[in-house]
Parts: C-alpha cells; structure tokens; sequence
C-alpha cells in the first residue's frame, strides 16, 4: 500500500469533505419538511443533492417509491464517489468500513424473501455502497428462495458465518442472531485490517466507539424486552467493555443501579450526560427504546465531530462524513414513511436524528 507523502493528501481531501458538508440538510430543514405533506416533502427533496436521482428514476417510480429508490442510489454513489478522490490508506480503511453496507443489504433480501416481498420492493431500499453492487445483488433478488441465495454468496467474505448461521434463522424466521454474527465478524475484520496501516489507529479508536454504543443500544433493547440470563452472545467483542463485563452490568436489576454501573465505566462526557439524564425522574423507565437508541446516536455523531476537530487530517472527518450522510438518508425517508402512515409530526420527530 502506498504511502502518503507529506499533508498534501489530507489537505486535498479536508476541503472535498467540507464542501460536501456544506451541502447536508440542516435540523431547520427537517422541522420544515415535518409540516408539508407528501408531494411537497418530494419537491422540496427534489431541490437537493437528490435531484438527479430523482429526475432518472421519475419515469419508473412516483411517490414514496420513488423517493426510496432515488435516496438508495445517491447514498451509493456519493459513498463510491468519496472513495475515488481518497488516497491509499484512508481509501483502504473507508472501503473496509462501507462493507457494512453488505451485510445490511444480505439480510434485507434474506428477510424480503422469507416474508414473500416481491423483488422491486426489496431493492428499493438497497444501498450497493460496499463490495457486492448491484449487478450481484440483482443475481440475489433474482433467486425464488433464502437458501439459493446463501448458496450464490459462496465467495463473498462473511459467507462462512452465513453458512454456519442460516439454517437456525430460516427455521425459526428469526434472523436477529445471524445479524449480530454477521457484524461480530465484520467488526474483528476491520479491526485485523487496521492493524499495521499508516492512520490505522485512529481509524481502530473510532470502531470501538461505534461497538461501545452498539452494545449499549443491545443493553437497553434486551432490558425493554425483558430477556434474563447471558446476554454475551449479543456482545460485540472489541470495544472498551469486555463481554463479560457487559454480562455483569446488565444482570443488576435495580434501574438506577444499572446507569450507576455504565457510569462508573464511561469517561465520555457526553455520553454521561445522556446516562445521566435517563437517571433523572424515571427517565430510563418513561422514554421509548428508540429515544434510548438515538440518544446514544446523537452521542456517537458528537464525538465524531469533537474528534475530527481534533484529528483533521486523519480518517476522522471521513467517517463523520459517512455517518452524517446515512442519517441524512434515515432521516428522510423517517419523514417520508411517516407522512405516508399519516404519523403527526411530533411522532415523526421523535425517529430524527439531528
């Protein structure tokens, strides 16, 4: 792998990112788009960066269709057209991190074809920005079952723990542990892909944070479900808390005992105001699993962006990038799925992340 030669590259790279930055829909955007119906909503999207995905498609899609379609594409093609203008090892760990994208879109067409979805519906929310494109993942969506299509993945890197994994989730139409071992590999991968690359620390400091707030998100999910006993198997390994430690944590029943508990572990301030602020008045109890989940994503974003402030001639600002990118996308298509459900705007509010 070639060697970057001076800040020359990182410079480059820095102002490509901020103008690209520039152009993401700002929060005051959103709380506009909140009170417009549909067809509004669409030609206010349509004045965006998304305009030309949506002047393609327009011909074979309208509505809520066509937006899905047209937010999938642009998503994959800004993620593709990042890597061309990234030099060698920050486009090797970018590359390596958008494999996520892959495991995403397996599961999306695996569990489409378990419930009978057609294949145009499946592929609207597709997002070919990792490895397997959307030629290959045609040749999924062309298959008429679940197991032909694991068996057209033979090649693809995580197919071992598919193999070994599928058959318990296509019997039980359960397909939650597939997906947790599936990204339990992908994260032990990055990591191993990390280690020796000039920058590659930094890139590593970021996947434990991301880990650590993944398995946080699993404590909070598996207490509002009420499951008792080990919880390890749901464990991502890698972050600052071990497995076991995490086992420890989520068997204290008591509520407040249990924030405690995450507290006296984090050092992020952020995330201790959020756990804080769950303590507060019952809080943990009164808000929903998905206020939970993007409080701790909103912790994520702010320390991405503290980091790549600090860091920016690193793989920081890339991977802000990256994520600000993919919520801008969950975002809209939040607002656009719950205008269609006729969902009141405050509702809808409540899925933004922003």
């Amino acid at each position: 792998m070639p060697a970057l030669v001076g800040p020359s590259p990182y410079i480059y790279v820095g102002t490509r990112l901020r103008v690209r930055k520039a152009k993401l829909i700002p929060r005051d955007e959103y709380i506009r788009l909140l009170n417009m119906g549909l067809p509004e909503i669409t030609r206010s999207i349509q004045e965006t960066t998304y305009k030309r995905e949506i002047d393609e498609l327009s011909t074979a899609f309208s509505g809520i269709d066509l937006i899905e379609v047209a937010l999938s594409w642009n998503l994959a093609k800004e993620y593709q057209k990042l890597l061309e203008i990234l030099p060698g090892p920050l486009q090797h760990l970018t590359s390596s991190y958008l494999r996520r994208w892959d495991i995403q879109n397996v599961l999306t067409i695996l569990r489409g074809k378990d419930q009978g979805l057609p294949a145009g519906r499946i592929k609207e929310v597709l997002v070919p920005a990792g490895e397997l494109d959307r030629a290959f993942q045609d040749r999924l969506l062309a298959e008429d079952s679940p197991a032909k299509i694991v068996d057209l993945l033979k090649g693809w890197r995580l197919y071992p723990v598919l193999a070994r994994e599928f058959e318990e989730a296509a019997e039980s139409g359960w397909f939650a542990r597939l997906e947790n071992e599936l990204y339990k590999q992908f994260y032990a991968d990055v990591i191993a892909d990390a280690r020796g690359v000039k920058k590659g620390r930094a890139f590593i400091d970021y996947v434990q944070l991301e880990i650590d707030i993944r398995n946080l998100q699993n404590l909070f999910r598996l207490r509002a479900q009420h499951e008792r006993g080990e919880v390890m198997e749901f464990m991502v390994p890698g972050g600052s808390f071990s497995v076991e430690e995490l086992q420890h944590i989520y068997d204290i029943e008591d509520l407040d005992a249990f924030i405690d508990a995450l507290m006296e572990r984090v050092t992020e301030r952020k995330l201790l105001a959020v756990l804080e602020d769950l303590k507060k008045e019952g809080a943990l109890k009164e808000r929903s699993l998905q206020e939970k989940e993007i409080a701790l994503t909103r912790v994520k974003l702010a320390e991405m962006e503290r980091m790549t402030k600090m860091h920016p001639f690193s793989i920081w600002p890339i991977l802000a990038y990256l994520e600000l990118k993919k919520f801008e996308v969950f975002n809209l298509r939040a607002i656009t799925r719950g205008k269609e459900s006729k969902l009141p705007p405050e509702r809808i509010r409540g899925y933004l992340v922003m």
